[in-house]
């Protein structure tokens, strides 16, 4: 358990504002080094997109997650924990829904047995991957959409097929602006996560991702650190000695750094009108597509893939992910737990609707795809909506990335938008963020750190309304 009960002190070296895995990170290597640290996160739990809810006694992630048998950062953070034996990794059924069909395509033979495309398309399909893969460096596609690099690569016909409709289900109206660098990186990524027999292997956390999230808070805590959720940050400002104060319907902590890791809209906001109007306006350039999760706990298996992309403009979810194809039905009770996710703009009537709504508007575009499905099958659902999910990755995006340093000295940055050419993700995040904090840590290695006193005084004026503990 966390100290979250508690209020944290009135000052500290460093506020760490957010506690996803980035931030989280962040303040895992400056306890370690001795620093006082203090994590504020807005949400009544840590994680981020990795929050998670209750199911039949197990816990079952919000947004579906795994991770690539290559994400290295999130396997160190993991050891470094002891939490290895947490890991389980199996191989995954890989499939598409095109023109009212299912084909698998987890290896290289079920890719010669596409038949969706001729032969010789299927041919420059596989092609295609490896000379994705053999990319050395990424600058040169930066001028290049997505879409132009894919048609040349493998032709028009194997674009329209394949890769086309899972652009437009992806980023809907952006599609076509999706910069070749972030597709790219798709198909490096989890070409670099197969077996031996070529048959894609993928990682899970034992009982939800939020486990590990809660398991990094504890560790921040264990080694000095504070945790704080529900705790909301409105703005933050230099003081008049220099010092910055980062305040919020709680009250204010006076600190000497601070790392904002939440969507760049969001620290723009939160810094106000002391920053020169042109950083404010760097930090808004960059759009953000939201995200629609429902997640449905049927009495029995939809099909027998775990990850089907969708290549059909008329459903509205770019993917079907049965998790319980991956994870044991058995972990759930016995329910079979199926996401649809959606990634679209937040003004997209379908991220307003309410859970009953969404769920109404799914199941019907659901039997079209699987006719026996019926909807006495359901045990239960849920809709989980995240606003800040996907930055828009578009031509030369490494030009509209904010620096890690901030527009004055002690305010640096570590958010989803400025990880590339990678796209965001728990791996990433955590990369980043230990990276940032290992930085900050030598930074203040020239101080002794203060010595954090049991107590602190009367601070509840400061950060008053504490959250129930983290658990």
């Amino acid at each position: 358990m966390t100290d979250s009960q508690q209020s944290p002190p009135a000052s500290c070296d460093v506020a760490v504002i957010g506690g996803g895995f980035a931030g989280l990170s962040v303040a895992y290597e400056l306890a370690r080094a001795g620093h006082r640290v203090t994590v504020l996160e807005a949400d009544s739990h840590v994680g981020g997109l990795a929050g998670a809810f209750d199911s039949a006694g197990e816990r079952l992630d919000r947004f579906y997650h795994h991770w690539f048998t290559n994400d290295l950062a999130v396997m160190g953070l993991i050891g470094d924990l002891g939490l290895g034996d947490q890991v389980v990794t199996n191989p995954t059924n890989t499939g598409m829904y095109f023109n009212k069909s299912f084909y698998k395509l987890s290896t290289p033979l079920d890719l010669l047995r596409f038949t969706a495309l001729p032969f010789l398309d299927r041919i420059r399909l596989g092609v295609l991957t490896l000379r994705a893969r053999s990319v050395s460096n990424w600058m040169e596609l930066e001028r290049k959409t997505a879409a132009q690099w894919l048609r040349d690569l493998g032709g028009e016909r194997v674009y329209k097929v394949v890769w086309e409709p899972l652009l437009q289900g992806k980023f809907g109206p952006y599609a076509e602006s999706i910069s070749a660098v972030w597709f790219w990186n798709k198909l490096k990524l989890r070409g670099g996560s197969r077996g031996k027999g070529g048959e894609e292997r993928l990682a899970y956390f034992k009982g939800s991702f939020a486990r590990l999230a809660e398991a990094t808070a504890e560790a921040v805590v264990a080694a000095g650190g504070e945790v704080r959720t529900g705790v909301p940050v409105s703005r933050f400002r230099r003081g008049d000695d220099g010092r910055w104060q980062v305040e919020g319907p709680w009250g204010r902590l006076d600190c000497d750094r601070i790392v904002a890791t939440p969507a760049l809209p969001l620290i723009a906001d939160m810094i106000g009108e002391w920053a020169p109007t042109e950083y404010l306006a760097a930090l808004r350039r960059i759009d953000y597509l939201a995200n629609v999760c429902l997640v449905l706990q049927l009495d029995r298996s939809l099909s027998e893939t775990y990850w089907l992309n969708v290549n059909d403009p008329s459903f509205p979810y770019v993917g079907v992910i049965e998790h319980t194809n991956f994870e044991r039905a058995e972990t759930y009770g016995g329910d079979h737990i199926v996401y649809l996710s959606k990634y679209l703009p937040h003004t997209d009537p379908l991220y307003a609707m309410e859970p009953e709504a969404v769920l109404n508007f799914s199941i019907p575009h659901l039997q079209r795809m699987f006719p026996e499905f019926d909807r006495s099958w359901l045990r239960n659902y849920h809709v989980w909506k995240a606003r800040w999910s996907q930055p828009v990755v578009v031509k030369e995006y490494s030009k509209l990335i904010p620096g890690e340093d901030g527009p004055a000295p002690g305010l640096h940055l570590c958010s989803m938008a400025q990880i590339y050419p990678e796209d965001r993700g728990t791996n990433y995040a955590i990369r980043e963020g230990r990276r940032l904090g290992r930085r900050l840590a030598d930074e203040l290695r020239g101080r002794s750190p203060e010595k954090r006193v049991a107590g602190g005084g009367d601070v509840s004026k400061r950060l008053s309304g504490a959250p129930a503990p983290l658990t």
